[in-house]
């Protein structure tokens, strides 16, 4: 006795072979789901690869271009008032109290190293949701990556 099964007859004994939609196949195992694992992430079932490397590429060029100019402002910034309490301190219009500076720098140390210790855990967590992206998304990362770079050349 035949039975239908997904519009298909297939008879009912143990010997039948089930019938496999290859297009559906292809489209759940993309090429990058047998290089990186099967779990590619959400983004990788909406986009098409080019459409995903795009747009990895596109917000990395612009936060490497961001992050260039900001930093090289903020180092223009530190480099300059720097300079000018050098120069403050020269002509003898700052004093400063090196054993005070000396005092206060080993207590932040203390300090830190206390919170350093507490903190450990939830950096940790962090750092391992953040590679566990980075494995789910791992067309659109690297083409983050790449544009990241091209950003702080340019």
């Amino acid at each position: 006795m035949a039975e239908r099964r997904d519009g298909v007859a297939v008879d009912s004994d143990e010997d039948s072979l089930d019938v496999m939609d290859l297009s559906d196949f292809a489209r759940r195992h993309q090429w990058w789901s047998r290089i990186f694992g099967n779990n590619s992430g959400p983004i990788a079932e909406k986009y098409s690869v080019a459409t995903q490397i795009m747009m990895g590429g596109v917000t990395g060029w612009c936060a490497g271009y961001l992050f260039q100019r900001v930093g090289k402002i903020a180092a223009t910034a530190v480099g300059g008032g720097f300079l000018l309490l050098q120069i403050a301190n020269h002509s003898g219009y700052v004093q400063v109290d090196w054993k005070k500076v000396e005092k206060d720098v080993n207590k932040a140390k203390k300090c830190l190293k206390k919170k350093a210790n507490k903190a450990a855990p939830e950096i940790n967590t962090f750092i391992e949701e953040a590679t566990e992206f980075v494995k789910r998304n791992i067309v659109l990362s690297s083409g983050f990556v790449g544009g990241f770079l091209l950003g702080l050349a340019s």
